[in-house]
């Protein structure tokens, strides 16, 4: 007989066919996942990392996080979604990490529903294990059927779900189970020089930008001035003198 002399925090049914008399009395082996790695590309180039999780594998009392901010212009609130990652044969040569589950925070409850749904789908996911990269795309094809919205740096997203996706993918580059597609020498080099075209193309001086005339100022039939100003209740030029008022 064994005796318990600790609060049990959790447990597990063991099969008949792993009893042993060695196993009744001595502690678990920590889990070890084989060192070979499965890589996987997509139809866009990007490499991931494939680990098959099993049943074994708990979550531990702490995890490595990282939180993320989406801010939107549909939207008074943001939104705060963290990702916490699982690390896998730690310090060993074998050491891997893993993204475990999911939260997302907002004091919008309009999406209350949706993302309490998400959140244990998408950790549901993670939890199984092997290529979940799959989620990147499947969120980012989502599109809002009142229109998407531009970011501040001028990118447009097609939906909040869509935004989620890029946030996903970010993290799993920044934890290297994804890797970032990057443009090559030429394709920087033809970028760079169609953007110094486009550049000398559209430059001009702006009329407008030295007026000495005041802001606001109406432009002028007669002289073609931005400097027609309201003044004793008749519009007149102040560059030619023109008025309606005669």
């Amino acid at each position: 007989m064994h005796k318990i002399d600790k609060k049990i925090a959790k447990y597990r049914v063991q099969k008949a066919e792993d009893k042993s008399a060695e196993a009744a009395s001595a502690p678990a082996a920590p889990v070890r996942f084989e060192p070979a790695v499965e890589m996987t590309h997509d139809r866009q180039g990007r490499s991931s990392k494939v680990v098959r999780m099993t049943e074994e594998v708990q979550r531990p009392e702490m995890l490595v996080g990282s939180t993320y901010k989406i801010k939107t212009p549909v939207s008074d609130h943001a939104m705060y979604v963290t990702i916490n990652d699982i690390i896998l044969n730690e310090d060993t040569p074998y050491e891997q990490r893993r993204p475990f589950e999911v939260f997302i925070n907002s004091k919008n409850l309009d999406h209350f529903q949706w993302i309490v749904a998400l959140t244990r789908i998408i950790s549901a996911v993670f939890r199984k294990g092997g290529d979940v990269t799959f989620l990147v795309d499947e969120l980012k094809a989502v599109f809002d059927p009142r229109g998407g919205y531009w970011q501040a740096g001028g990118k447009f997203m097609p939906s909040i779900i869509a935004e989620l996706g890029y946030v996903i993918e970010k993290h799993l580059q920044t934890i290297g189970l994804l890797k970032k597609v990057e443009l090559g020498d030429h394709e920087k080099k033809i970028i760079a020089e169609k953007k110094a075209e486009f550049e000398e193309r559209t430059k001009q001086t702006d009329a407008f930008a030295k007026s000495h005339f005041p802001d606001g100022a109406q432009l002028c039939a007669k002289c073609s001035t931005a400097a027609v100003v309201m003044m004793d209740g008749c519009m007149t030029c102040l560059n030619c003198g023109d008025s309606k008022c005669g």
